[in-house]
C-alpha cells in the first residue's frame, strides 16, 4: 500500500475523473437543452472537482480499498481445490515475474510531486492574472456619456455597475466579483447605437449570471487538476456554453440573430484582448470559439430559455449534498495484525466502550483461523455494544450479524443461522439486516431446495436496504428455474452494482456461468472477460493477513535456490460458492519466510462468496522447503494460484 499521502491523491484524482466524466456525458445528453443549463452542468462538475479535497478532509471517513502496490515475485506455485477431491501435488515454475514494488513500500512519489508543482506554477498565474485585472479595474477611467441604467432594466438588474474606458482597439470585457464593471475600448464612442447596445447587454448578461465568480472558480479547478484531460474539456465546454448563454439573454431582448451575429463578427475581427490579461477577462468575442457561437446565434430552433436564480442555488446545494458522501470515500490499508496482549486489548476496549478495537483484532484472529479468540473477542464487542446502545439496539444487531459471519467462516452454519435468526429480530427491516436476510435465504434454498422460502428472504433484504438490492436479485436469479426469468434478474442485478466493484464482477462471473449453461458460448464469453477485465482493474482488495518476520522478503534471481513446497492444506469451498456454483482463480502474493511459511499475504486477484478467505486460510497453514542463498534461509517473494473448481 503506497504512503497516506500517495493513497489520497491517487483517490482525489480517480474521484475527479469520474466527476468530470459525469459532467461530460450530461452536457452531451442535453445537447439540445439551452446553453445555460449545458454551463450550469460543466459548472457544477468543475464545482463539485474543486470541492472534493476540503469536503474529504471536513467529512467523517467512509473507507474502502484501493488497489495497493503488488509484490513481484519470482517463483508461483498452483493449486486445485475442488469440494469433494484436490490435487496433492503442487506445481512450481521459476519464472520471473514482472517487477513491481514491493507489499508495503510507498511507491514512487514523482506523480504526486509534479502535480503538485504543476498546480503551484498555475494558482501562481492565476493570482498574477486576478491582480492584473483588478488593477485594470482600479485605474481603468470612467466612459462619460453612457447610462446603463436602460439596459440594465432589460433584465432586471439593480446591482450598481461601472462602464469603464479602455484603451482604443481593445475588447469589450465584464470584470470585478464584488463591484462588477463593464470595460469597454475608447472608439466604442463612435459604434452604432444597436451595437452599442448589443454588447453592453452581452457584458451585462455575464454580470446578471455571475459569470464573473464563475470563471475564477473554474480557473482554480483547472489549476488544481492541470494534468487531467478531463479538466481541459470541462474548462473549454464551460468557456463555450457560457458565452453561447450569454448570447441567448441578448438575443432574447429582441435582438435580430442576424444583426447580432454580425456584430459579433466585426468585433472579433478588430478588436482583441489586452495581452498582459490572457485567460484572466471575459473577453466578448475570442476566435477560437467563434464559428459554433455564430452557428447557435443563426441557429432559429435552438433552445434559448434562461435558468431561474433558484435552479442555480438548487444546482449548488446538490453539488454538496451529492459531493458529501463522494468525497468520504477514502483509501484504507487493510492490514491484519493481532495485537501483542489480547486480554489487555479486550480491557482497553472496555474501558473505552469501542467495539471496533476488538473487532479488528478478532477479523485477523479469524484470518489466522484462531477461531476461539476471533469468538472472543466478538463476544466482548457484543458486550461493548450492549452497554453503549442497549440489546435491541441496531448496534446490538450488527454485532449479531458479525458473529454469524465468524460462525459461518468456520463452517459452524447452523450456529451462524441462529445468529443471524436473532439480529433479523432485533434489526427488523432496517438496511443493516439485509445482510443477515441474504444468508438465510442461501440457507434456505440450502436446507429446503424451496425457492419461495428462499425467495422471500431475498425480497426482504432487497425492500430493507436498496444498496443490497443486486445481491439479493443475483440470488434471486441463482435459484430461479425459469431461465428467462433468471435472465432478467441477472441483467437487473448487474444493472444495480456499482461499476467496477467487487460485486458487479461477481454478478458478471455468475451470470457468465448461466449462459455457458444455456449453450450461448458467445456471450458467456464476452460476460466472462468483462469480469475478468473488472477482476484485474479491483486489484488487490481484500484483506492482507501479515506476520512480521523483521526481515525483508526479497525477489528471485541468480544464486537463489526456490522454495519447495513440501505440505499444503487444500482450501475449502464455502456453502455459498457451492450452491452458486462458483468457479474461478485466487491470485496470491506472499512471502515465504526463512521459517518456512508464508510470512505476509495478499490477495491480488480475487473472488467472492468468501473464497478468497479460504485461499488464504489454507495457505497460511502451508510449509515450505526456503530459499536459499549462499548456504543461507532467506525469505522471498512468491505467487500462490489457487483454482476453485467443481467436479
Amino acid at each position: 500500500m503506497g504512503s497516506p499521502d500517495q493513497s489520497f491523491f491517487l483517490i482525489l484524482g480517480l474521484k475527479v475523473t469520474m466527476i468530470l466524466a459525469a459532467a461530460g456525458a450530461a452536457a452531451r445528453a442535453l445537447s439540445r437543452r439551452s446553453a445555460a443549463l449545458r454551463h450550469l452542468v460543466w459548472t457544477s462538475g468543475l464545482l463539485g472537482a474543486l470541492l472534493l479535497p476540503v469536503l474529504s478532509v471536513l467529512v467523517p471517513r467512509w473507507t474502502v480499498s484501493v488497489p495497493p502496490s503488488i509484490p513481484g515475485s519470482g517463483v508461483v506455485f498452483r493449486s486445485a481445490a475442488t469440494p469433494a477431491a484436490y490435487a496433492t501435488v503442487a506445481h512450481r515454475r521459476n519464472a520471473a515475474a514482472p517487477p513491481l514494488a514491493p507489499a508495503g513500500s510507498g511507491g514512487p512519489k514523482w506523480p504526486v510531486l509534479l502535480w503538485a508543482c504543476g498546480a503551484v506554477l498555475f494558482f501562481i498565474q492565476l493570482a498574477w492574472d486576478f491582480w492584473r485585472v483588478a488593477r485594470l479595474q482600479r485605474t481603468a477611467p470612467a466612459f462619460p456619456g453612457f447610462d446603463l441604467s436602460l439596459w440594465m432594466r432589460a433584465f432586471g438588474m439593480r446591482r450598481p455597475v461601472k462602464l469603464l474606458r479602455l484603451r482604443a482597439g481593445c475588447m469589450p470585457m465584464a470584470s470585478g466579483v464584488f463591484r462588477p464593471a463593464v470595460l469597454l475600448p475608447a472608439d466604442a464612442v463612435s459604434w452604432s447605437g444597436e451595437r452599442q447596445r448589443v454588447v453592453v447587454l452581452h457584458e451585462l448578461a455575464h454580470i446578471r449570471r455571475g459569470d464573473v465568480a464563475m470563471h475564477w472558480m473554474a480557473r482554480a479547478a483547472l489549476s488544481l487538476y492541470w494534468w487531467n484531460p478531463l479538466a481541459w474539456i470541462a474548462w473549454r465546454g464551460f468557456l463555450k456554453e457560457r458565452e453561447c448563454a450569454a448570447d441567448d439573454m441578448v438575443l432574447n431582448t429582441g435582438s435580430r440573430a442576424s444583426d447580432y451575429a454580425g456584430h459579433l463578427l466585426e468585433i472579433a475581427r478588430s478588436l482583441q484582448l489586452p495581452a498582459l490579461l490572457g485567460s484572466g477577462a471575459l473577453g466578448m468575442a475570442r476566435r477560437s470559439q467563434l464559428e459554433r457561437r455564430l452557428a447557435a446565434i443563426l441557429d432559429s430552433g435552438a433552445d434559448r430559455r434562461m435558468l431561474r436564480p433558484e435552479s442555480v442555488a438548487l444546482a449548488a446545494v446538490l453539488v454538496i449534498a451529492a459531493g458529501t458522501p463522494f468525497a468520504a470515500l477514502r483509501a484504507q490499508d487493510r492490514t491484519a495484525t493481532l495485537p501483542a496482549d489480547v486480554d489487555a486489548t479486550i480491557r482497553a476496549a472496555a474501558a473505552q466502550k469501542n467495539s471496533e478495537m476488538v473487532e479488528s483484532a478478532a477479523k485477523a484472529a479469524e484470518l489466522l483461523q484462531q477461531y476461539d479468540l476471533a469468538r472472543r473477542l466478538l463476544d466482548s464487542s457484543l458486550t461493548i455494544r450492549a452497554g453503549n446502545s442497549g440489546s435491541q439496539s441496531v448496534e446490538y444487531g450488527v454485532g449479531l450479524v458479525k458473529l454469524g459471519d465468524l460462525e459461518r467462516s468456520r463452517g459452524n452454519l447452523n450456529e451462524a443461522d441462529a445468529f443471524y435468526t436473532k439480529a433479523v429480530s432485533v434489526l427488523g427491516s432496517r438496511p443493516q439486516a439485509a445482510p443477515a436476510l441474504i444468508h438465510l435465504g442461501s440457507s434456505a434454498w440450502k436446507a429446503t431446495k424451496d425457492p419461495q422460502s428462499a425467495r422471500d428472504f431475498f425480497q426482504r433484504a432487497q425492500a430493507a436496504d436498496p444498496a443490497h438490492a443486486g445481491p439479493a436479485l443475483m440470488w434471486m436469479a441463482l435459484i430461479e428455474s425459469d431461465a428467462a426469468q433468471a435472465e432478467d434478474l441477472f441483467k437487473r442485478a448487474q444493472a444495480l452494482a456499482f461499476p467496477g466493484s467487487a460485486e458487479q464482477a461477481l454478478t458478471m462471473e455468475l451470470f457468465s456461468s448461466f449462459l455457458a449453461r444455456q449453450n450461448r458460448a458467445e456471450e458467456a464469453k464476452s460476460m466472462q472477460e468483462q469480469a475478468r477485465s473488472a477482476r484485474i482493474r479491483l486489484g488487490a482488495q481484500s484483506v492482507e493477513v501479515r506476520r512480521p518476520s523483521g526481515v525483508t522478503a526479497v525477489e528471485m534471481g541468480p544464486g537463489i535456490a526456490a522454495p519447495k513446497l513440501l505440505f499444503k492444506v487444500e482450501p475449502q469451498y464455502t456453502e455459498e460458492a457451492r450452491l452458486a456454483k462458483y468457479e474461478g482463480t485466487v491470485v496470491v502474493s506472499a512471502e515465504i519466510g526463512a521459517g518456512g511459511q508464508a510470512q505476509s499475504m495478499r490477495v491480488i486477484r480475487g473472488l467472492g462468496l468468501g473464497l478468497e478467505e479460504q485461499a488464504l486460510k489454507a495457505i497460511g497453514q502451508w510449509k515450505f522447503q526456503p530459499a536459499m542463498k549462499e548456504g543461507r534461509l532467506i525469505p522471498v517473494k512468491a505467487t500462490i494460484e489457487v483454482n476453485f473448481r467443481l467436479l
